[in-house]
């Protein structure tokens, strides 16, 4: 896979590069600057991500960092089976339980939400830091709406996190996922509302809660080179419009007056030569 030149490994995170210095040096750069590009690619290119983790998997499979890294390319490219397996593999090397709610959600995944329904139950999940807490609970939300218990999902997510007035990381999401769950239980003046709190602690744009609110607004958004391009097509279409063709009937009127006044002069004519 070929890397861009401005790329050269020293963007990793200092803890990854200590990772890596278990590998000969030019080992450690090829695969540093793999996973950079799977860091720079993993929301916009998710299968180019997964390129170039296969690629840096290859080469250091036995670090930890990499594995996770193949991880979360293979999740984001919806490989969960492939995803679960990486994530294990991290965690079985480092004993790191901030995985944990992930690999629940691969659960859900690969269909099996009682199984990730199951995994927060664990002691692992004691374990999490706040924000690992409230990754399993939006993960064990997930699975309640899975099996189609909407309103279990709701009660899930009602938390002091949710209720919260402070802005963490993750409030936007939970409150995303809050009137989501409001909406598909059809309580929708109770999902506006939440959609709206969203837009407010949505500072990086992580939702799509602004284009969610219009929506149950019944505001429809012009897209601005759209518009630009249709009023391009009129001009043009002005521009290319031929020229108005004559009607026949005046042509046809005006020969026939025409051959009127020739007739006139000619009878002029004659009675000048009779005289």
């Amino acid at each position: 896979m070929p890397i861009p030149e401005d790329v050269t490994g020293d963007e990793i995170d200092k803890d990854v590069r200590q990772e890596l210095l278990s590998l000969p040096k030019t080992l450690a750069d090829d695969v540093a600057r793999n996973l950079v590009m799977v860091a720079r690619l993993l929301d916009e290119d998710p299968e180019g991500a997964y390129a170039y983790s296969r690629v840096a998997l290859r080469l250091a499979s036995r670090v930890a960092a990499v594995r996770e890294a193949a991880g979360f390319a293979a999740y984001a490219s919806q490989k969960y089976g492939e995803a679960l397996a990486e994530f294990r593999a991290a965690k079985r090397m480092t004993g790191n339980i901030d995985l944990w709610p992930v690999m629940a959600d691969c659960e859900r995944g690969l269909g099996r939400p009682e199984k990730a329904l199951d995994m927060a139950g664990a002691p692992e999940v004691h374990k999490l830091d706040k924000a690992g807490q409230v990754e399993m609970r939006l993960v064990v939300a997930g699975a309640r709406r899975d099996m189609g218990q909407l309103d279990a999902a709701i009660v899930t997510l009602q938390s002091p996190e949710l209720a919260a007035n402070s802005v963490q990381p993750w409030t936007a999401r939970l409150r995303y996922a809050y009137a989501d769950a409001l909406l598909a239980a059809g309580r929708e003046s109770e999902a506006r509302e939440w959609f709206a709190k969203a837009v407010e602690a949505d500072r990086e744009g992580s939702t799509d809660a602004s284009d969610r609110l219009a929506e149950l607004d019944g505001v429809e958004f012009m897209d601005a080179m759209v518009e630009d391009e249709d009023h391009e097509d009129d001009v043009a279409s002005a521009s290319a419009s031929p020229e108005p063709v004559e009607d026949e009937s005046d042509t046809d009127e005006s020969d026939e007056n025409d051959k009127v006044e020739d007739d006139k002069n000619e009878d002029d004519k004659n009675e000048d030569d009779k005289d």
